[in-house]
């Protein structure tokens, strides 16, 4: 029985990818579980991470303590053995370190060592790490990050303990393709230029703006590592927290990249709730895919986004050609820092939201048997 990579075009199933957006398992999230860090931290009104716990236990009902290493992704584990995706990546916005070398920034995110079994619980293939988290607790704790997720058998990118490591992509050889994630963190984002990794000094792979001689730029470095047949994932940690808006400079690069480098799917994030999707000359933009773990249970001011909404995102590509074959979303919601099933309700008021900002783009969001969305490019039928 030959590979299935080695098959006629024809005969080789879609390629199935897990996507989601910001995993925060630092802060509350990492109080409940098995080995929590130490909970103090130092923002302007909050001294310690069990604040957050009693935050969200007052708008849920209590949260159990010292959880096992499965406990936050609950109902999210059996979508993930029912879509059987080929690779699962997530953008892991935490350092994983008991270091105490703390930047001076306003939000300071951490896990302990221990408690990122959870990455293994969920069987996470890769994790995308140039983002504005990754190194709140300094280049030690990037340092204890990286040889974590070494440890647990999970490739990184986007950051490393050199500009050529935080550039590398993480490469992930499936059944049937050759997979290629890269990873890139905007300035927009809130990551500060200091961060960026240097010959000499860890950091992370940090864009300078979103112009379109940066496009071409990360073009380029893709087109000189990839080799026939690959499949090619941009990750970019870029814009703001909140809000729908789509800065046009985003849109020109992600668009530069699928036209310059062959990429498949632009993974964005940054938003604490999903943003437009769009379909480019069969290729896949996410401009936002929200958060997918977080602790702002009970945290008051942006409850119009419902950040309290999760997406799981299902890319099936055609390993031939490169082309998005179908996608489908499906709805969570945090509950007692877990993924937990939406009302029908929630699940409406998602359809209805991301329908209505991705219709810019041509691209419709609708409900399938399932419960389940499915998102349908322009000229398609619904």
């Amino acid at each position: 029985m030959p590979e299935e990579r080695h098959l006629p075009a024809g005969d080789r199933k879609p390629v199935r990818l897990f996507l989601c957006g910001d995993v925060m398992c630092g802060r509350g999230i990492d109080q409940v579980l098995a080995h929590p860090c130490s909970p103090e931290i130092y923002e302007r009104h909050v001294r310690t991470a069990e604040t957050y716990v009693l935050l969200a236990e007052q708008a849920n009902g209590p949260i159990p303590q010292r959880n096992g290493s499965s406990y936050v992704w609950g109902a999210a584990l059996g979508q993930l053995e029912r879509m059987q995706p080929d690779a699962r990546i997530i953008n892991l916005e935490t350092a994983v370190t008991r270091s105490n070398d703390r930047a001076n920034k306003g939000i300071n995110y951490r896990m302990s060592p221990e408690n990122a079994e959870c990455l293994a619980a969920a069987k996470i293939d890769c994790c995308v790490l140039a983002n504005n988290h990754v190194l709140d607790w300094g280049r030690a704790g990037l340092i204890e990050t990286l040889t974590i997720l070494q440890k647990l058998n999970v490739k990184a990118t986007g950051a490393g303990r050199t500009d050529l490591e935080a550039r590398a992509p993480a490469v992930l050889n499936l059944a049937n393709a050759r997979l290629l994630i890269f990873s890139f963190g905007s300035i927009s984002s809130g990551i500060p230029f200091e961060w960026a990794a240097t010959s000499d000094a860890p950091g992370v792979n940090l864009l300078p703006d979103l112009c379109e001689a940066s496009a071409l730029e990360v073009a380029d470095q893709v087109m000189a590592l990839r080799r026939p047949g690959d499949l090619i994932v941009v990750s970019i940690h870029w814009g703001s927290n909140w809000g729908y808006h789509i800065p046009e400079e985003q849109t020109i690069f992600a668009r530069a990249l699928i036209d310059k480098a062959g990429v498949s799917i632009v993974h964005g994030h940054s938003s604490h709730h999903p943003r437009a999707i769009e379909i480019y000359r069969d290729r896949l933009i996410l401009y936002g895919c929200g958060d997918f773990l977080n602790d702002y249970e009970g945290i008051r001011g942006y409850e119009r986004y419902r950040d309290d909404l999760a997406s799981m995102y299902f890319a099936d590509l055609n390993p031939a050609s490169g082309n998005l074959h179908a996608l489908k979303l499906v709805p969570l919601q945090i509950k007692n820092f877990r993924l937990s099933n939406p009302s029908w309700r929630d699940i409406e008021w998602i359809q209805q939201t991301l329908d209505g900002d991705c219709q810019r783009f041509g691209t419709r969001v609708i409900l399938d048997s399932e419960r389940q969305l499915v998102v349908i490019g322009p000229g398609a039928r619904t």
